[in-house]
């Protein structure tokens, strides 16, 4: 049976130290939310520009990712489950699409596909030349063998693309790549059936990753980690859905809570009740554990939607998580790439012996790893974050700017269908399933 360890784990040590009822209502973009593979910020509900919340989610979600993988401190799930984040906000921005094309689901997956894979093929024009120059060998669980078939996958990500033992820390980040391909390729049949059986649609994943833990479901190749992954994240990514259509909104806040909590307890529970052999009870490597943590946290996180407008007073901080939501591709994609190479230049400094855990004290060595880390970041985003800009359709540019509010909301108000009316058939609420 296959986990979710490479989901959201350290590297290892050797190479680095992710047709219901309907209703009339006026022509306008519904809110939503984005994944790494798109970069600009959301419209929120009752403000034009940028939605701070959604977006200050996203940039702490890539803040969390690298500096995990970093350090690999086990209580960094826990603290803030990246994934499951941003799978939400990317089904979220699934819905919003979908929506906006009135049914045109072909234009919109050619769409998503075209902003997914051309920062995926810019890794692979790099890191696969590398691996082969290195070598490309496969050391027990490191590393895939090299066969033509699997390396297709680094053109269309059906499942994991592969890598040599050398690169396997370089390539673990992948995985998200092809399970959000999978949950977008989904989404058009999910949302149709979420918006008439919500509960159930929501209770179908669990119930798959728990036969898969109990062993109803066995899950042992590559096809099978790929199923597990969608399964673990599909629950987010239709609270997205939930989101986008203000369904979370008509709940009320402390019912909320109380779900919340019970479901990020249970997650915890079995996190600690079956650790994993390995990494103990690291709820980022056990998928049960995963899948309830992920849904309590992120259906809290996406009822609160809180007020961030106040980032407008903070030009400097507010520019960097614009800036960061239009590289999020970027950054998640080569944060093992970045911590291997600013950890090869740590130890090639002749003031390396400073910057050590043996010889320094280890709150120094890791604040000056973690600051490097973030510079090397910054290069890669300099020097490949354009390819975002060409995915998307934009004049590339070296520094990611924040889109401009007027501009992003005549772009919504044009792709949207709008019969002689004037007004667009969408759905509501309440059509959907009760009690």
């Amino acid at each position: 049976m296959t986990t979710t360890r490479d989901a959201d784990r350290r590297p290892t040590p050797h190479a680095v130290e992710p047709q219901a009822p309907t209703a009339v209502v006026p022509a306008q973009p519904g809110p939503a939310a984005q994944a790494p593979s798109t970069g600009a910020g959301s419209a929120r509900p009752g403000g034009g520009g940028r939605d701070r919340y959604i977006d200050s989610l996203r940039a702490l979600a890539l803040v969390r990712v690298v500096t995990y993988h970093l350090f690999g401190w086990v209580w960094l799930p826990i603290l803030f489950p990246s994934m499951g984040i941003m799978f939400a906000l990317a089904g979220s921005l699934m819905a919003a699409s979908i929506d906006r094309e009135q049914r045109h689901y072909a234009f919109v997956l050619a769409k998503r596909l075209r902003r997914l894979l051309p920062p995926l093929w810019a890794m692979g024009l790099v890191l696969v030349p590398l691996m082969l120059w290195w070598g490309w060998t496969v050391s027990g669980d490191m590393g895939s063998p090299l066969q033509w078939d699997t390396m297709l996958l680094w053109l269309m990500p059906l499942a994991t693309p592969p890598g040599s033992a050398a690169g396997n820390d370089l390539v673990v980040p992948l995985w998200y790549i092809s399970t959000y391909l999978w949950l977008m390729v989904l989404s058009p049949a999910l949302l149709w059936l979420f918006r008439r059986w919500p509960k159930r649609m929501l209770a179908l994943p669990v119930l798959f990753v728990a036969l898969s833990t109990a062993g109803v479901i066995e899950l042992s190749d590559r096809t099978g980690d790929t199923m597990l992954y969608v399964a673990t994240y599909m629950g987010c990514w239709m609270l997205g859905f939930a989101h986008h259509d203000g369904l979370l909104r008509r709940i009320p806040l402390g019912r909320v809570v109380l779900l919340s909590l019970g479901l990020a307890a249970f997650g915890l529970y079995y996190a600690f009740a079956h650790p994993d052999p390995e990494s103990g009870p690291n709820v980022s490597d056990i998928p049960m554990a995963t899948t309830f943590y992920s849904l309590g946290v992120v259906l809290l996180l996406l009822r609160l939607y809180l007020d961030f407008s106040w980032m407008k007073k903070l030009p400097l901080l507010d520019g960097l998580v614009a800036a960061m939501n239009r590289r999020a591709m970027t950054i998640y994609l080569w944060g093992n790439t970045a911590i291997a190479l600013a950890l090869w230049g740590l130890s090639q400094s002749p003031y390396t012996e400073r910057f050590t855990e043996d010889t320094a004290n280890p709150w120094v060595a890791g604040l000056v790893s973690f600051a490097a880390v973030w510079v090397v970041v910054g290069a890669i985003v300099l020097g490949l974050g354009w390819v975002e800009d060409v995915a998307a359709r934009r004049r590339p540019t070296l520094l990611p700017r924040a889109a401009k509010p007027g501009r992003r909301r005549a772009h919504h108000t044009a792709k949207t269908r709008v019969p002689q009316s004037g007004y667009v058939r969408r759905w509501t609420p309440e059509g959907a399933e009760r009690a």
